[in-house]
Parts: C-alpha cells; sequence; structure tokens
C-alpha cells in the first residue's frame, strides 16, 4: 500500500499540472477529484462481494490491475473526459484496496500490537502520498514518463501480496448500514465522519489545482503536496494526545476552528507568497484530520462493541457520500468563483460543524474518560473501510445482536 501510495501522489500532483498546461480550465481537474470520489462510494458496496467470491490476495490483485488500467489510460495523451473515467476507475480501485488491506492487517496482528501497526500504516500511506508529489519535480511532463512511473509503484506492489505465505482471513459476511442507528450512538462522530469526507476532498484535490492555476511549477505543486502532510505531526499528533484527557468534544471544536482559520486564511492570503499558503496548508491538513480521527474515537467511546461493525461501515458510507458531493459542488462552481472556491466550501463546513458540535455539548453528558478507549491515528486520506470486509461467524451473523443492529434504531 505504500508503493501505491507513492503513485497516487504522483499522480495527484501531475493531473492539475498536466491540465493546465495544457490550457485545460480548472474545473476539468476538479471532475477527475469528483469522479475517483464516486468511484470509492461504489467500492464499499462491491469490495465485500468481491473478496467472498475470490478471497483477499486474489481480489487485492484485481484491484491493483485496475489501479494499472486506470493510469495507463493516463499515458495514452492528456484527453480531459478520458481522465475523468479513469480516474473514476482509480478511485473504485483505490477504496477496495484500503478496504481489503486493512481487514486482512487486523486479521493477521494480536490484539497487543494491532493498534501500533494500523497506525504505521495510516503513517506510511500519508507519507509515501507526499513523496509521490515531490517525485513529480524530476520527471518530465512532455511524454509518459509519469504515468509510467506511476504503473511501476503499482506493479511493484502485486510482488509482495503475490508470494506471500502468510493466510488470507476468512470470507466476509454482508456490510450493514444503519444511519438511525449511527445517529442515536453518535451525531457529532456520523456528522463529523460527513464533514470530514468533503473536507478531506476539497482540501488534497483542490490544493493542487488552485496552485497549479496560480501558475506554480510542478516542482513547486510537488514539494507542496510534500510539505502538507507534515501538518499531521504538527496538529493531528497534539489534539489526539489531547482528546484523550478531555471530552473529545471539545477538542473536535478546537479543530474546526483551525480549521476555518486556516482556510480563511488561505484565501486572503497573496497566492505568491508560496511558503505562508504551504504553512497555512499545512496546518489545515492537520486539522482536518483530527477531526477525522477523533470523531471516529468518540463515535467508538459512545458504541458498545457489538455495533462497531454497522458504525464502521455506515461511518465511511458518510465519509463516502461528502467527499463525492463537495468536490462535485467546487467544480460546478470553480467557472464563477474560480479555484478558491474550495476554500469558501471549508470555511462554511468547518463553522456549521463547529456550531454542531457546540450544540451537541449542551445537549449530551460527556463520555466519562475512564469509559472512553484510547485515541488511535488514523488518517481522513485513508478511510476506515476495515469492516466493510471483516469476517462474521454464521453464530455471530444470525444472533439476535446483530438482528438488532439490522432493524432497530439503535443502542439508548
Amino acid at each position: 500500500m505504500t508503493l501505491l501510495a507513492v503513485g497516487n501522489g504522483l499522480l495527484f500532483a501531475y493531473i492539475p499540472v498536466q491540465l493546465s498546461e495544457s490550457g485545460y480550465p480548472p474545473w476539468m481537474a476538479g471532475a477527475a477529484v469528483t469522479s475517483m470520489a464516486g468511484g470509492g462510494l461504489l467500492a464499499c458496496l462491491i469490495t465485500g462481494l468481491a473478496v467472498r467470491r475470490v478471497g483477499h490476495a486474489r481480489a487485492f490483485g484485481a484491484m491493483t490491475a485496475c489501479v494499472i488500467l486506470s493510469v495507463l489510460i493516463i499515458s495514452l495523451g492528456t484527453f480531459p473526459l478520458l481522465w475523468v473515467g479513469a480516474r473514476a476507475l482509480y478511485g473504485f480501485a483505490a477504496t477496495g484496496l484500503f478496504i481489503i488491506s486493512q481487514s486482512w492487517l487486523n486479521d493477521a496482528c494480536e490484539n497487543e500490537w494491532r493498534g501500533r501497526v494500523i497506525a504505521l500504516f495510516y503513517m506510511l500511506y500519508v507519507v509515501a502520498i507526499g513523496c509521490g508529489g515531490f517525485l513529480l519535480r524530476f520527471l518530465p511532463l512532455d511524454d509518459a514518463t509519469v504515468p509510467l512511473t506511476s504503473i511501476f509503484f503499482a506493479t511493484l506492489a502485486l510482488l509482495p501480496v503475490s508470494l506471500t505465505r502468510l493466510a488470507t482471513p476468512p470470507p466476509p459476511a454482508s456490510i450493514t448500514i444503519a444511519v438511525s442507528a449511527v445517529w442515536k450512538i453518535s451525531p457529532v462522530g456520523f456528522v463529523g465522519m460527513f464533514a470530514a469526507g468533503g473536507l478531506t476532498m476539497l482540501l488534497q484535490g483542490f490544493a493542487p489545482i488552485y496552485v497549479a492555476d496560480a501558475g506554480y511549477s510542478k516542482a513547486d505543486v510537488g514539494l507542496m503536496i510534500f510539505l502538507m502532510q507534515f501538518g499531521l505531526l504538527a496538529v493531528q499528533y497534539p489534539l489526539g494526545a489531547l482528546s484523550d484527557k478531555m471530552d473529545r468534544r471539545h477538542v473536535l471544536i478546537a479543530a474546526g476552528i483551525i480549521m476555518l482559520l486556516s482556510a480563511s486564511l488561505g484565501y486572503s492570503v497573496d497566492p505568491a507568497r508560496f511558503i505562508w499558503l504551504v504553512i497555512i496548508l499545512a496546518i489545515w491538513t492537520g486539522a482536518t484530520e483530527s477531526v477525522f480521527s477523533i470523531a471516529n474515537a468518540h463515535a467508538n467511546d459512545r458504541a458498545d462493541p457489538e455495533y462497531y461493525v454497522s458504525l464502521s461501515s455506515t461511518m465511511l458510507v458518510a465519509w463516502s457520500l461528502s467527499a463525492l458531493i463537495m468536490p462535485a459542488l467546487a467544480t460546478s462552481l470553480i467557472p464563477v468563483l474560480g479555484t478558491r472556491v474550495f476554500m469558501l466550501m471549508s470555511v462554511i463546513l468547518a463553522a456549521l460543524y463547529c456550531l454542531f458540535v457546540i450544540y451537541r455539548v449542551f445537549r449530551r453528558e460527556p463520555t466519562p474518560l475512564e469509559h472512553a478507549g484510547h485515541y488511535q491515528q488514523v488518517s481522513a486520506q485513508v478511510p476506515l473501510t476495515s469492516e466493510l470486509a471483516a469476517p462474521v461467524s454464521e453464530e455471530d451473523a444470525s444472533s439476535p445482536e446483530s438482528d438488532m443492529i439490522r432493524n432497530q434504531p439503535g443502542p439508548r
């Protein structure tokens, strides 16, 4: 997955730069971001079926083949409409790979070190995205070198999975989407996941479009993508640790305010002041990642263990819907309001989420610290997908608790 992330980061930087230098309007690159999110939403519904049919290793190989096919289409030349379709295929395959790899890791890890392994998985993936973006500065744009380099990393990623002797997990059970149940478990967590999906795709997808449209070179775009990821160290780690020591909702409000201020500053700062823009985007990235991981932790604090599968799958669908709707809206507004529209949308979304969390603070008592779980470092760029391919025994699937998840509005 780290090798795949290098190729992903490379294309995140390459597509807006190449479309801009070829004279296409910025909304074309926005359409590619939107189609990628649409493909990811489809994968949420289909990947479990594929894994049940052929197993984790073969499904991983098939999804990686789809990644290679999508990049191969991009290597044929600069054809924007074709690229939009290719990115939809990529989004489908990438989300499918998250589902497969996370469920496999969860199954392979013992309880005492599973958290550290998953945290390392997230960190390696996000850093590799930044490294892939940085790699663009060393590659030419006038031929197919960039997409072929991405294909190279995707092909390498097939080797460890194809040659592994590690046993694959048992086939997964059907997923359960229970919006009303999850809403009763944690409105703050559910809405936080919805907000994080839109905010993440707006920031990670449209920041490169904005910088490329401002006239910066491929080297600058790649450097920006690389440095943005270090906001995790500056913001996400401290806020995550703080959320273990106090009401997580108060930390979510702080993260929302940081996002609001960062987006406002990004909108007002002169694009020519590149270093200041990058610092703002890095802080913004860390705050967005914090909302994702802390909202997830808050929801798990509120839920009983038998609801975890339903909780995870429903919140992922909320993340994916927002990740599709917000980029689509931003793409439609670019011709009217320009490429900075993603910053305006982020200000509004962050402000609405802050107000909602403040409202919930006055409506519901905090979770006692002794009953709260431990914060786990996760990333909004690697959605929590493991439960969409999590194995469930026939006994569990037919249990009264499982029926209650499917048919009832959730725990009190």
